[in-house]
């Protein structure tokens, strides 16, 4: 059975037994969700919000509510309820940011769950098999004529005298965390001529420069989750060996908001579980590239893993 079909099978039965749940919650107040301020964000809330809804819990939207930092506090002092979260964070929740835990998408999430369950009483719920961190990617007409899947492939190609230039923020070219942690572990080197290096960090720009061969640059920095990477044929290249901390976005949720409403996990698990690279991005580029509302594209998600 496919993904697809497990996800909708699952989602019909958790719609058909959440009723029950709700029995003893029924006079509980309202979930407030959350998210951050981003495009991602609004749809991955709309997601969670509509979900809930769908399933019979009453819901209170306060969505894009700013960064991280305002979000999470607002989180931790019981002001809004659930919002999307991204488990590579918690190396900086916790002050950890050496350890190689987060670096491994299982012990990462197993680790932030842990710790946040301890000290703040929130639950991670089932992550998104999405990886939204620093990443390089290249234009699809490349990756397809020369095979490249992996960092690995592009190291390969760069060594064997392959065309290419990338384009990059100053902080992605000097960061040692970035390209040159992403060098030193694949085994390549570019030289300045082969470097474009734009202003601030916004990853809109280096992916046009990317998508319209500016400069000649066919190979760009990006966000493993950017709108922009499907709908402007860019490939995200896989990092193998682990040198960026895992990201996965998922719910997280006050414990005392899942003691009232304990639908939520069994509700929002399809939802995340259907949610890979690839769907991200469309999901992403709806909104950022189309111009489409994120209360739509979530809904007609949603409407897509029901039979």
């Amino acid at each position: 059975m496919s993904l697809s079909a497990r996800c909708k099978r699952l989602w019909l039965a958790v719609l058909a037994t959440s009723a029950l749940s709700l029995g003893s919650a029924f006079a509980a107040d309202p979930v407030v969700v959350s998210s951050k301020i981003d495009t991602e964000g609004a749809v991955l809330g709309q997601l969670i919000a509509q979900a809930l809804e769908r399933g019979g819990i009453p819901v209170t939207e306060r969505l894009q509510l700013g960064g991280t930092s305002i979000v999470r506090g607002a989180l931790i002092a019981g002001e809004i309820d659930i919002y999307p979260e991204y488990t590579g964070n918690g190396a900086f929740f916790f002050d950890q940011a050496d350890s190689p835990v987060w670096k491994d998408a299982a012990k990462a999430y197993a680790t932030v769950k842990q710790l946040d369950l301890a000290a703040n009483q929130l639950v991670w719920l089932q992550p998104a098999n999405a990886n939204n961190t620093w990443a390089m990617s290249v234009r699809g007409d490349l990756a397809r004529a020369n095979r490249l899947v992996t960092l690995d492939d592009l190291a390969r190609y760069l060594n064997g005298g392959g065309d290419f230039k990338f384009a990059a923020s100053a902080e992605f070219v000097e960061s040692p965390s970035a390209l040159p942690a992403f060098q030193q572990a694949y085994g390549f080197r570019l030289a300045p001529e082969q470097l474009v290096i734009l202003s601030g960090g916004n990853t809109a720009a280096t992916l046009r420069a990317a998508a319209l061969q500016t400069n000649g640059v066919n190979g760009t920095m990006s966000y493993g989750t950017d709108g922009g990477l499907s709908a402007l044929d860019l490939v995200v290249l896989e990092d193998t060996r682990g040198v960026q901390p895992v990201y996965q976005p998922a719910p997280l949720v006050r414990a005392a908001t899942l003691q009232a409403y304990p639908a939520i996990e069994g509700l929002l698990a399809p939802v995340f579980a259907a949610l890979d690279l690839q769907v991200l991005q469309r999901l992403n580029a709806e909104v950022a590239v189309n111009g489409a509302d994120p209360r739509q594209v979530a809904a007609t998600f949603l409407d897509g893993l029901q039979p």
